[in-house]
């Protein structure tokens, strides 16, 4: 079985031409994305046929569980269609059908190769039931004292077709354990689907220095949704302006919203190499 592996901003995932296949992805994600005796991924990411789209997106996590919408994998998986085939390359703007609705992805080519996309998110979701969360007789969770292991965090939460927790914190992120209280705010009861976690640092009104623990994923280098989420928070906070740049342990993301509509994601497409999985 052919694969690639891709990245945007550090946020690596292995791609397959899946149209024909039939396997057991989630098994299959778990084996590949092993950094010791797999590929080594954040999970896998497979390119389909779609009905009403140009294509459909399939993500799976490192443990197998099965993810509605990825950011950067999104990006990727244009880049992986478009110089595969899979959609004609002559497409100025890709509508991939996901978990979380349809996304419209526009590349940036340079040299005959995508670079560079940007990615209409969609809207965010805030209504606690929709995201969802357990807070009984809150509407709208937005800085609500979750305590793990002897630590609060003011968690605002938002849905960017996938569940998010955040954190504006005082504290450098690069000092929290979150490889430790990461596990616990993405299995606490208050989220039924688990959630993603992001933590946050202001530098200034346009830039975040931003670690993320995603669910499913552990601690990634990079998260497009969690971009997006923290960008939305800051905005409804007055942290920041519409347009931020997202500082991520990978590389920057640049998230944009004016406060209402959809959010949009723009970072690079990076493909790292290509291989064969034994059958």
């Amino acid at each position: 079985m052919r694969f690639t592996k891709m990245h945007g901003a550090g946020n690596d995932y292995v791609y397959i031409d899946a149209r024909s296949q039939v396997r057991d992805w989630p098994a299959l994600s778990v084996a590949m994305s092993d950094r010791h005796k797999g590929v080594g991924a954040d999970g896998i990411i497979l390119a389909l046929l779609s009905e009403d789209a140009d294509m459909r997106m399939r993500m799976f996590n490192a443990d197998g569980s099965e993810s509605e919408m990825c950011g950067n994998g999104i990006r990727c998986l244009v880049g992986f269609a478009l110089s595969r085939g899979i959609v004609p390359a002559d497409n100025p703007v890709v509508v991939v059908e996901t978990k979380a609705g349809q996304r419209r992805v526009t590349p940036r080519w340079n040299d005959g190769r995508i670079v560079w996309a940007s990615v209409e998110m969609g809207e965010p979701v805030f209504e606690a039931s929709r995201i969802p969360v357990n807070a009984p007789g809150l509407d709208i969770v937005m800085d609500y004292p979750l305590q793990v292991d002897g630590h609060t965090f003011e968690i605002s939460c938002v849905s960017m077709g996938n569940p998010h927790a955040v954190a504006f914190i005082d504290t450098p992120v690069n000092d929290v354990r979150l490889h430790e209280l990461g596990p616990m705010v993405e299995n606490h009861p208050m989220f039924p689907e688990r959630v993603n976690f992001e933590i946050a640092n202001v530098i200034d009104g346009g830039r975040l220095r931003v670690r993320v623990w995603e669910r499913g994923s552990g601690l990634t280098e990079a998260c497009g949704t969690g971009a997006c989420a923290i960008g939305v928070i800051g905005r409804r906070k007055s942290l920041t302006g519409d347009k931020i740049h997202v500082a991520l342990p990978g590389g920057d993301l640049v998230v944009e919203w004016p406060g209402d509509g959809g959010v949009t994601l723009e970072g690079p497409v990076i493909e790292v190499f290509e291989g064969e999985w034994p059958e």
